[in-house]
């Protein structure tokens, strides 16, 4: 792929990618298993817009961050998922999470509460390898469940 960056900055590259108001909460909730479309769209108290979701999720699979496979019982419906490439962005979620409830002064919603009291005193790395592997976990048998038996591949 020969996406243009602004700059040689590996940090303006990234930002270039995910840096938009949106990319980082689709991805966010894609680890949190809202993994179709109608799902991205209602779960998240961000109120996105169907054609906002739309362009960041074209966005995001040109980037190689995020993929799809078609629902196995009804073709219209896809099932979002992070590639590896995109797993890799667990550790930037998680440093801009701890990032957010060390400066932003006010309460989170009850999702981020709850796993912020869960993950207490548990060291960063290993909470930042668990939720990369149960993700992926969870990918796996995502792709086993719609993968098409006929033809014995992955429909992208």
């Amino acid at each position: 792929m020969s996406e243009k960056y602004r700059s040689n900055c590996p940090m303006a590259n990234l930002l270039d990618i995910v840096g938009d108001k949106w990319s980082l909460i689709i991805i966010r909730d894609l680890f949190l298993n809202r993994d179709t479309f109608s799902k991205l769209l209602k779960s998240g108290e961000e109120q996105i817009s169907t054609n906002i979701l739309t362009n960041r999720l074209k966005h995001l699979k040109k980037n190689n961050i995020i993929d799809f496979v078609k629902d196995k019982n009804d073709h219209k419906v896809k099932h979002y998922f992070l590639t590896d490439k995109g797993t890799d962005l667990n550790a930037v979620i998680y440093d801009m999470t701890m990032w957010s409830t060390k400066h932003v002064n006010r309460s989170f919603n009850t999702v981020a509460s709850t796993w912020l009291e869960k993950s207490q005193g548990i060291p960063r790395d290993l909470i930042i390898e668990n939720g990369k592997k149960n993700y992926i976990e969870h990918r796996q048998k995502l792709l086993e469940f719609h993968q098409n038996q006929d033809e014995l591949h992955i429909y992208f």
